[in-house]
């Protein structure tokens, strides 16, 4: 049987690219801090919870963190809490061998930590109901992951530079409004682990565009077209990105200024020379859906402003 067109390439891609991966796997553990998640939780602050240890019952009053923040904390949480499903999907895309199969495991220790340090926080500072966030990653597990991208390499690999900046975004923002110094001190470590996802994800897709620039254009116009969080199966996952960003944690303005932007000015996009055919059509319609969204997120901020100044002017 005739090997696919698609499939060819993508062995030839991942073939040219190997040298890169090793580099970037070598730059990545040089820049990467080592950090423990006990460090980060204030266990001093925790007390035994009702069931077999006949401790307290949790009630919401026992939080001071805002529905914004507490919502965009699950939000996380139940993110990296899928990260069986994650791994799944980028060991079926890099595989498991060499350099490739090294940065996979890797990653996914390191996407770890950020679960566990989050979940222990909620739970020690009673953040949250532990029962429903329990219920909730058993629901949300049991949907389980398939990447929208299905096993393209390059569709992955536009797909996660994009998705760890965003992630990063998300985490510090919410780290800045939950006015607890030490969920923000905790959400910081996180995200300084995403930043580094990011490059190294980012950095492959600009090697990817020097050897296949028309297929990896393609590739990141659709992947920006079509962008979905993660999370994004989460139950109620509409209602509580709406909360999130009216609270300007994550919103269409920071997708196209703080996540979209960066890394396509990074990749040099817009300047990158000898592309034909349908990368020279995936590069037009990439320059027309950021001015569609830079639009879009303008009209979102307007009437948020709008609700903010009604119920200002209510409250006085």
């Amino acid at each position: 049987m005739p090997v696919p067109p698609e499939d060819k390439l993508q062995t030839n891609l991942m073939l040219e690219l190997e040298g890169l991966v090793e580099k970037e796997v070598d730059r990545h553990l040089e820049m990467a801090k080592e950090w423990f998640p006990h460090q980060y939780v204030p266990w001093g602050q925790g007390r035994d919870f009702d069931g077999p240890l006949a401790g307290e019952e949790w009630t919401p009053d026992q939080t001071s963190l805002g529905q914004a923040a507490r919502e965009s904390l699950i939000v996380n949480l139940l993110t990296e809490d899928n990260l069986p499903g994650y791994h799944n999907a980028i060991a079926t895309v890099f595989g498991r061998e060499g350099a490739w199969g090294f940065w996979v495991n890797r990653w996914t220790a390191e996407e770890n930590r950020h679960g566990i340090v989050i979940r222990d926080y909620l739970t020690v500072t009673r953040a949250v109901d532990p029962i429903a966030l329990e219920r909730a990653r058993m629901k949300h597990m049991q949907e389980g992951y398939a990447a929208d991208h299905g096993d393209s390499f390059l569709h992955g690999a536009a797909y996660v530079a994009f998705q760890e900046l965003a992630t990063r975004v998300a985490h510090r923002n919410t780290g800045k409004v939950s006015g607890d110094p030490i969920c923000e001190q905790m959400l910081t470590r996180v995200a300084a682990d995403e930043n580094l996802h990011m490059i190294f994800y980012r950095n492959l897709m600009g090697g990817a565009l020097e050897v296949a620039p028309n297929e990896a254009m393609r590739a990141i116009t659709d992947v920006v077209k079509n962008f979905q969080m993660p999370g994004h199966s989460i139950d109620g996952f509409l209602r509580k990105s709406v909360i999130i960003a009216n609270a300007g944690i994550y919103d269409l303005r920071l997708h196209h200024d703080d996540v979209l932007r960066p890394v396509l000015r990074k990749l040099g996009v817009f300047e990158l020379e000898g592309l034909s055919g349908d990368g020279e059509k995936a590069r037009d319609e990439l320059g027309e859906f950021l001015d569609q969204l830079d639009e879009a997120a303008t009209k979102f901020e307007t009437r948020r402003e709008e609700r903010r100044a009604r119920q200002a002017a209510k409250q006085g």
